[in-house]
């Protein structure tokens, strides 16, 4: 049964509005995903077929669609307001994200919703620690055992982080190949956590909450990042992760 939704959050960065203007417009793969910047103007087009409707830099952006491409959402909708803190050093914004769920309203509704939390942090973290920065960008799905419903639990253990190992920490964690890196965690729920490290924003989402794999998306702003090695070396982590935890539960 199709119904309206609405996701809506305010926060403040350390940030200029122009900064945070870029970063919603032509440098999304550092906290999101790469995509092609909008047209600037109302009317012109953006990403995954959608349109602008309204476009006022660095203030206001609104992008809408309805015909977003997938059976459980038909209208699709977000929306950023920002505004100038401390004389033009920090920006405030409000992010509006809304449109109408086809089905399965509140299970879509709910992910939807910490995604959102997520993916605002990761954008805070981007404009405040590698805003501006090359990125060399990688996303990747665990195997079907990831989307059992203790799946996520796996994936902190393997990083070597203790259950209590909580947001802010400074780790030493264990990635592919078994190599030791430095890092903070700048975010942990039982949904989504997130690493720092010097030259990257590593990111692992608990997708499994939701019927899906386990994913990880690589944001790796080192100048000499390899977007293509990384996703390579992160799946074969992952897929080991979940080879283990079966392995495990068998004997």
């Amino acid at each position: 049964m199709s119904k309206e939704f609405e996701i809506t959050r305010e926060f403040e960065v350390d940030a200029t509005p122009e900064e945070v203007w870029e970063a919603i417009t032509d440098g999304t793969g550092g906290y999101l995903w790469p995509m092609e910047p909008p047209e600037p103007k109302v009317g012109g087009k953006a990403a995954f077929g959608s349109t602008v409707t309204t476009y006022d830099p660095p203030h206001h952006l609104t992008i809408r669609s309805e015909d977003v491409g997938f059976p459980v959402q038909s209208v699709n909708q977000l929306e950023h307001v920002i505004e100038s803190r401390d004389g033009g050093r920090r920006a405030w914004v409000r992010y509006v994200h809304s449109g109408i769920f086809t089905d399965d309203w509140d299970n879509q509704y709910d992910g939807a919703s910490k995604h959102t939390d997520f993916y605002l942090h990761t954008l805070r973290e981007y404009l405040t620690h590698f805003a501006g920065r090359p990125v060399a960008f990688a996303t990747l799905d665990g195997p079907g055992a990831s989307t059992a419903a203790d799946a996520f639990a796996a994936v902190g253990r393997a990083l070597g982080l203790a259950e209590d190992t909580a947001q802010g920490a400074r780790v030493t964690a264990r990635g592919p190949a078994g190599q030791a890196f430095d890092a903070v965690v700048d975010y942990r729920n039982p949904y989504f956590l997130g690493l720092r490290t010097d030259g990257a924003l590593i990111r692992f989402f608990g997708r499994n909450h939701w019927g899906a794999p386990v994913g990880i998306s690589v944001h790796d702003f080192a100048p000499d990042a390899d977007a293509k090695v990384n996703e390579t070396a992160w799946q074969d982590w992952l897929n080991g992760v979940f080879s283990r935890s079966q392995s495990e539960s068998r004997s």
